[in-house]
């Protein structure tokens, strides 16, 4: 019977100890204090399990044996882990020693068995929330020096190499390349598409897909761009993965509002001026800007007729990422363009008027 005791305490710690690594990643890292206060609730009721067991902590205590555990040999440490790995390990350490305490239970107390088979599948859940929202968190943190961001397509650039402008803009600090390619066979595409991914990749930039979710999946881009009439963001997550950036595009308040209510990591922001790309579009002004920079937490970037002479006026109006195309595609000197671009940014987040 002692060694039986043994198994349960050994599991009784090794699922306190990873419910409570879990819970303190998502109280500090995530800052989700949901998802902590739920974590929290589980290692409650692991401790009321361990009340179930005859004897209780006591006879559980009396029953350990460090001095020959032979699993207590630490030996070589593993590498470094990332938070994500980490929160992955402990969550996957708490099922498995709940697994153990439910077998074990079952020769003595059912009921106990069935707490510890409860718990068990608790932890899926959080499991799943917990790792989706770090993996948010990393979304957004590749998108948190996201400033200026080219749209273009070839039919953008008569008369230049694509890859040429894409290479032109992430010199002049361009960080974000979407490929807005509307016409054309989807093999054309998709061959071009893998160029610019290379390209972008080489310069160090991310690279959105507009609109196909299935060519950002099959040239690896960061993510995908969707449109109000695209695949909705859920169902892009889903053919995507946790690790890829969705954007979507928006020209209301409430369809901003319901982006991010739909988990999409960022959204367009417009058209803030008449352009040629979005002609059917009407303009939605400074006003909508102005709206989104105090009512939306994601990141947004303003589109539309955006240049030289008006990016301040958008950047007064609260927006601090834009998003171009002919500002950068039509310019002469287009590491230039991007330049100034940036810097106007920069100088609106040091001196915010």
């Amino acid at each position: 019977m002692r060694k039986l005791y043994r198994i349960l305490d050994v599991n009784l710690n090794r699922a306190r100890e990873g419910l409570r690594v879990a819970e303190d990643i998502a109280r500090f890292t995530a800052g989700d204090a949901d998802l902590a206060a739920a974590l929290k609730a589980l290692r409650h009721r692991l401790a009321e399990i361990e009340k179930s067991i005859p004897g209780g902590p006591a006879r559980l205590l009396a029953a350990r044996d460090v001095g020959t555990d032979s699993g207590a040999a630490t030996g070589e440490e593993a590498p470094g882990r990332g938070t994500y790995a980490t929160a992955a390990a402990n969550l996957k350490r708490a099922q498995e020693a709940c697994r153990v305490l439910e077998e074990t239970a079952k020769a003595f107390s059912p009921a106990t068995a069935a707490a510890a088979k409860a718990l068990r599948f608790a932890v899926y859940d959080l499991e799943q929330k917990l790792l989706a929202r770090l993996r948010e968190i990393a979304r957004r943190e590749r998108l948190a020096d996201a400033r200026l961001y080219l749209v273009a397509g070839t039919r953008d650039v008569p008369g230049r190499d694509l890859a040429a402008v894409v290479r032109a803009a992430a010199a002049g600090g361009a960080t974000v390349f979407q490929l807005r390619e509307k016409e054309g066979a989807t093999r054309d595409i998709v061959r071009l598409a893998a160029e610019l991914r290379e390209v972008t990749r080489r310069c160090g930039i991310l690279f959105i897909v507009n609109d196909r979710v299935d060519i950002a999946a099959a040239v690896d881009a960061d993510g995908v761009h969707l449109g109000q009439d695209d695949l909705p963001v859920h169902a892009a997550r889903r053919v995507l993965g946790w690790d890829r950036i969705i954007g979507v595009s928006t020209h209301s308040l409430a369809q901003a509002r319901r982006a991010e209510e739909e988990g999409a990591d960022y959204i367009g922001v417009g058209p803030v001026y008449p352009t040629r790309t979005k002609p059917d579009y009407p303009v939605v002004g400074l006003e909508l800007v102005r709206q989104v920079a105090s009512e939306v937490r994601i990141p947004f970037f303003a589109i539309g007729g955006i240049k030289d002479t008006n990016v301040r006026d958008v950047l007064a109006a609260g927006a601090r990422r834009v998003a171009v195309v002919s500002a950068l595609t039509a310019a002469p000197d287009i590491a230039g363009a991007a330049r100034a671009l940036c810097e106007s940014i920069q100088e609106f987040e040091v001196t915010p008027t």
